[in-house]
């Protein structure tokens, strides 16, 4: 049998009123989760029984999704707007700073000017200086060109060097050049520091002069410590005089006047008895000289093959005694006869 209104058999039966707002709220919830965070909002807070309170309504709520109902409310929402209508009034009117819109112009570059860089030394002060002549014959109508000086740390397109810095030339509508110079501090005295543009050549100039550092060769050397190196800051010991010795007394027995010294030496004079000197070694291929006598030396005699040599005493045949041989040991000790040789 079709029927015409009800649910159908094992449905459940059709739910009423109160079922389909208790399943419409539990659907917004599990929505307004999904898109608000609880954690984020100023005025949620979880009391100590585990039900939630609104501190801006002070009202009580048992889960997430009434508190959620309740912030879509009229209620909650008349009071956000006394709440900021209320912080609007008490706060103080202050005044808005007046900010300068600057127009940015947007100009076509058409590349980089020619430039000239002369390096130039002054004698008279010990100054080096640059001259710098840059052409613009394109630039625009009614202006002028721009310098400034850069630090190393402004710029973005070289590693940081503290050591340099950067001189930059502007106008339009040519690009922006620079020029790496050393970052010493600029003389900017009227007569050595200045620029000129001149119109009708179209050349912009400029000079600099750096200011020169004393130099290193000027300063006195400190003078090394007698007992090593002073810690810095304290200045060096002075060096003590040297000793001076008290001159020699006149020996005894000089007139006044004498020149001191040693008196000079007489040649030495040969003694009764004693033996000429022996003459020079004889040459090995050459004339032997002659001795003092002015007699030929004798032939040396003819080789034996007898025992005729075992008489032959040397100096015999030259005229001369024979010459003995050293001493052994030390004086006041007898010669000891040689060691017999080894014949193991």
């Amino acid at each position: 049998m079709d029927r015409e209104w009800g649910s159908k058999p094992g449905s459940g039966g059709a739910a009423s009123a109160q079922n389909e707002a208790i399943d419409r709220r539990e659907r917004l919830r599990r929505l307004a989760l999904e898109t608000i965070d609880l954690a984020k909002d100023p005025y949620f807070m979880r009391n100590h029984l585990g039900s939630y309170e609104c501190k801006l309504c002070l009202t009580l709520h048992n889960n997430e999704g009434n508190y959620l109902a309740h912030t879509q409310g009229k209620r909650h929402q008349t009071n956000l707007a006394k709440r900021a209508a209320r912080e609007a009034k008490e706060a103080p009117a202050q005044p808005q700073p007046h900010k300068r819109k600057v127009s940015v112009r947007k100009t076509v570059k058409i590349g980089r000017p020619g430039y000239r860089v002369t390096k130039q030394f002054d004698p008279e002060t010990k100054q080096r200086s640059l001259l710098f002549q840059i052409e613009y014959p394109e630039i625009e109508d009614l202006t002028k060109p721009r310098h400034r000086f850069m630090s190393s740390y402004e710029q973005r397109v070289q590693p940081f060097d503290k050591r340099y810095q950067y001189l930059l030339f502007a106008a339009d509508p040519y690009e922006i050049i620079a020029f790496k110079v050393p970052s010493t501090e600029i003389d900017k005295s009227t007569p050595k520091f200045f620029s000129h543009w001149d119109p009708d050549s179209k050349m912009f100039t400029l000079q600099l002069y750096f200011k020169s550092k004393p130099q290193e060769a000027n300063k006195p050397q400190p003078s090394p410590a007698a007992n090593g190196p002073t810690a810095p800051g304290v200045p060096p010991r002075p060096l003590p005089p040297p000793p001076q010795a008290p001159p020699p007394p006149p020996p005894q027995g000089l007139p006044p006047g004498a020149p001191i010294g040693n008196p000079p030496r007489a040649p030495p004079t040969s003694l009764p008895g004693s033996l000429p000197p022996p003459p020079p070694p004889p040459m090995a291929n050459g004339p032997r000289p002659m001795p003092p006598g002015g007699a030929p030396p004798a032939p040396p005699p003819p080789p034996a093959t007898n025992n005729t040599m075992a008489n032959f005493t040397p100096g015999a045949q030259m005229g001369r005694p024979p010459t003995m041989p050293p001493p052994q040991g030390f004086p006041g000790q007898g010669i000891r006869p040689p060691p017999p040789p080894n014949m193991g």
